[in-house]
C-alpha cells in the first residue's frame, strides 16, 4: 500500500499566528502565487493581482488575519524571519499607500478593500479553505491560481493533489498506529528512534536534531514571552491576556531575568497538584495568547493548538526531569509522528473536522510523547494517544467572532491537561485488555467529522460563535 511521506518539520512550522490553515496556509499559498507567476513571466509585467477567499477562509478570515496573511505573503515576507512587530506597519502602509511590493522586488496598485474579496457564501469543493488569485499581465493576459490550504500550514495547489509531494521510500513505510506498532516491535525500538531513521532519509541525523531542537526553542521562547506580555488581546473582543497574571502570582512576586531563572522560580514553588495544573494552564495559556496577537508560535500540528504540546513538554521540564536536549528532541520526535498517522488517516483541519481535529490531535500527539518520555512502553504509548483522543471527539470549532480566541485559547488548556491523565492512565494500564485502538478512534474522529454539521467548522456560525455576544470579554 502506497504510504503518504511526512517529515517532523511538515508538522511543526514555526509561523505566525493566529491560525495555521487560516494566517500560515494563506500566506504560504501567496508566496507560491508569487512562484508562480515568476515561472510565467517577470514580476515587472504583473498589473494587478485579486484575491478571491472562499469558504470558511470567507467567514472567519478576518479574525483569522487571512488578508493580513495573503498580503504579506505576496509581499514574499517569509512568516518564519519577519519580526513580527513589523507586520502592523507593513500592513498600515498598503492600506494607506494603496501599493503592494510584489514579490519584494516591483510596487503595483492594490487595494485591500477592493482587491481581498471575503466570499462568504461560496465554497469550493475540494476543501472548505480555498483561495484564488487573478493576475493581470500588461499584454492583458490573464491567468488564475488556487490553492486550498488543508490544516497545520500545509498547502495544495489546485490540480496538484498529493502528486506534488517529494516522493521518499522510508526504511519504515507508515500509514497507520498498528503500521507504526509493527515497526517497532520488529525492531525492537522506541518511536523516537523508528521517527528518526526514517528522517534519515531526508537530512543527516544531527541536521534533524538541530532542527528539532530550534521548533522547542521557537516554543520555549513563546511560553516565555506570553507568561511575561500583559495587555487586551487585539480582534474587538475585549480579551485580557491571563497568563501574566497567572504567572505573577504563581512566583509570588519573584522576578527573573531570562528562562532559565524563570525555571528555577517555578521549581522552587514545589510540585503539589495545584500548583502543577496551575503551571500547565499557564504555560497553555502563554502559548495561544501569543497566538492570538500575532506572535511567533509552532503549528503543533496547528496554531489553534499550539500551546497543548509546549504546556506538557515544559510540564514534563520543570517537573519531571525532562530538561535535557536529548530527552526534549525525543519528545517532540515521537509527537510529531502520531500527529502524522492522524493527518492520514483524518484531518487536522478545523474546516474539515471541527476543533477536535486540533485540541483532540494536539492532544493526542502530546500524551503519546509524554509517556514514551516517562518510560511507556510502545503499547502504552498508542494507548496514551487513543485516551485523549477518545474524549475529545465531536469537539466543534465555534470561535466567538471569528477569532482564534474564545473558547480556543482555553481548550488549550483543557487539551493540555487531558494530555497529562491519559499519559497516566496509559502508564498504570495495561494495553492488551484495551476495548479501543488508536486506529479505530481516529477512524471514528474521521466518521465524526463527516457527519458534523458545517456550521461547527470554523465558520462561526453555529455553538459559542452566535450564542455569547462579541461585547462580552471571555469569562
Amino acid at each position: 500500500m502506497p504510504h503518504e511521506s511526512i517529515s517532523v518539520f511538515d508538522m511543526f512550522k514555526i509561523g505566525v499566528g493566529p491560525s495555521s490553515s487560516h494566517t500560515l496556509g494563506p500566506w504560504r499559498a501567496a508566496m507560491r502565487c508569487i512562484e508562480s507567476i515568476k515561472s510565467k513571466t517577470d514580476l515587472s509585467e504583473t498589473v494587478s493581482v485579486h484575491v478571491l477567499l472562499y469558504g470558511s477562509l470567507a467567514k472567519t478570515g478576518k479574525g483569522h488575519g487571512t488578508d493580513i496573511a495573503v498580503m504579506l505573503g505576496l509581499c514574499n515576507e517569509d512568516p518564519v524571519t519577519i519580526p513580527v512587530d513589523s507586520i502592523t506597519p507593513k500592513i498600515n502602509a498598503i492600506n494607506y499607500s494603496k501599493q503592494l511590493h510584489l514579490g519584494n522586488e516591483v510596487w503595483i496598485d492594490f487595494d485591500p478593500s477592493i482587491q481581498i474579496q471575503f466570499l462568504s457564501a461560496e465554497s469550493l469543493p475540494f476543501h472548505p479553505n480555498g483561495l484564488s488569485f487573478l493576475i493581470e499581465l500588461k499584454n492583458g493576459e490573464k491567468f488564475s491560481e488556487t490553492f486550498y490550504s488543508i490544516g497545520g500550514g500545509f498547502v495544495v495547489k489546485e490540480g496538484e493533489g498529493n502528486n506534488k509531494k517529494q516522493a521518499v521510500e522510508l526504511p519504515f513505510p507508515i500509514n497507520t498506529a498498528d503500521e507504526l506498532l509493527h515497526w517497532c516491535m520488529k525492531t525492537g525500538m522506541n518511536i523516537n528512534e523508528i521517527v528518526l531513521e526514517n528522517e534519515n532519509t531526508w537530512r543527516p541525523e544531527n541536521e534533524t536534531k538541530q532542527g528539532v531542537w530550534k521548533i522547542w526553542q521557537a516554543m520555549k521562547d513563546c511560553i516565555y514571552r506570553g507568561c511575561h506580555a500583559q495587555g487586551e488581546l487585539p480582534g474587538g473582543l475585549q480579551v485580557h491576556r491571563r497568563a501574566f497574571g497567572l504567572n505573577k502570582k504563581l512566583l509570588n512576586g519573584k522576578q527573573d531575568k531570562n528562562y532559565n531563572e524563570w525555571l528555577v522560580s517555578i521549581r522552587e514553588g514545589g510540585e503539589s497538584f495545584i500548583y502543577t495544573l496551575d503551571w500547565v494552564s499557564c504555560f497553555a495559556l502563554a502559548v495561544n495568547e501569543e497566538n492570538a496577537s500575532f506572535g511567533r508560535v509552532v503549528t503543533a500540528p496547528t496554531n489553534g493548538a499550539a500551546g497543548v504540546i509546549p504546556a506538557v513538554l515544559q510540564y514534563f521540564i520543570t517537573f519531571c526531569a525532562g530538561n535535557t536536549e536529548d530527552k526534549i528532541i525525543r519528545f517532540l520526535l515521537t509527537a510529531s509522528e502520531i500527529g502524522s498517522i492522524f493527518k492520514k488517516g483524518a484531518t487536522i483541519s478545523a474546516a474539515m473536522g471541527g476543533c477536535q481535529a486540533e485540541i483532540g490531535v494536539s492532544s493526542a500527539m502530546a500524551a503519546a510523547a509524554l509517556t514514551e518520555s516517562l518510560g511507556g512502553t510502545q503499547r502504552q504509548v498508542l494507548m496514551a494517544a487513543e485516551i485523549a483522543m477518545e474524549h475529545h471527539l465531536g469537539l466543534t470549532c465555534d470561535p466567538i467572532g471569528g477569532l482564534v480566541q474564545v473558547p480556543c485559547i482555553e481548550r488549550n488548556t483543557m487539551g493540555a491537561i487531558k494530555a497529562i491523565t491519559a499519559s497516566q492512565l496509559a502508564l498504570q494500564s495495561t494495553p492488551d485488555f484495551a476495548k479501543v485502538s488508536l486506529d479505530k478512534v481516529i477512524k471514528t474522529m474521521w466518521d465524526t467529522a463527516l457527519d458534523m454539521n458545517s456550521k461547527y467548522k470554523e465558520t462561526a456560525d453555529g455553538g459559542l460563535a452566535i450564542n455569547v455576544p462579541l461585547s462580552l470579554p471571555e469569562c
